[in-house]
């Protein structure tokens, strides 16, 4: 796995041919019990890696299609798997969460309403760091992008939710997408220059 901007936190990644880009995953090494989200398939190197820093108390999906290897890292760590209330019907878990829950203490869950799943969530770490599942990705390096208009549910309602999350987070710093490339300086500033392009 690779280091983040943080030493606490670690990522992996798989390239998506039909995208041209990096799937991305997060580790969040803590006291208490780390936390994955979006987990892709680990070699057998990097479940070392993750074992060596304390195993997976808890994994986060963001959304129904970001299951990825969830199911088999909970079945190689006994993590409990925590998912989006709005997506009861297509994923099973031991906990589902919403927008204003903590998964952990300083891990905050945002709603992202509008994508192209009911209830995609955004976590927010520590209020600076930014993690996203479909709707902001990154396709082509310091950027940050709207997940295509054609797969949005309700696009005034995406814009509504991030226009939210930038309101009641002003010092987001990292933003790690979930798709693409991931930016680690000046997330608020870039995803407001987001959307006022939009």
């Amino acid at each position: 796995m690779k280091r983040l901007h943080r030493k606490d936190l670690y990522g992996w990644s798989t390239f998506h041919a039909p995208l041209d880009l990096d799937f991305n995953s997060v580790l969040w090494v803590r006291e208490g019990g780390n936390v994955a989200v979006d987990p892709l398939p680990l070699s057998e190197h990097d479940l070392a890696h993750v074992q060596k820093l304390g195993g997976v108390a808890q994994i986060v999906v963001t959304n129904s299609a970001h299951l990825r290897a969830a199911l088999d890292l909970q079945k190689a760590t006994g993590a409990k798997l925590i998912g989006p209330a709005g997506e009861r019907e297509k994923l099973t878990c031991d906990r589902y969460v919403s927008d204003g829950d903590e998964v952990v203490p300083g891990l905050v869950v945002r709603g992202m309403n509008g994508s192209k799943t009911p209830g995609e969530l955004a976590l927010v770490l520590e209020d600076t760091t930014l993690i996203t599942g479909d709707l902001v990705r990154g396709h082509r390096a310091d950027a940050l992008h709207l997940l295509p208009s054609e797969k949005l549910s309700d696009r005034p309602a995406a814009i509504a939710s991030l226009r939210r999350l930038l309101e009641l987070h002003p010092r987001i710093e990292a933003i790690l997408v979930g798709d693409g490339w991931c930016l680690f300086r000046e997330g608020h500033q870039r995803l407001s220059e987001l959307l006022r392009a939009e």
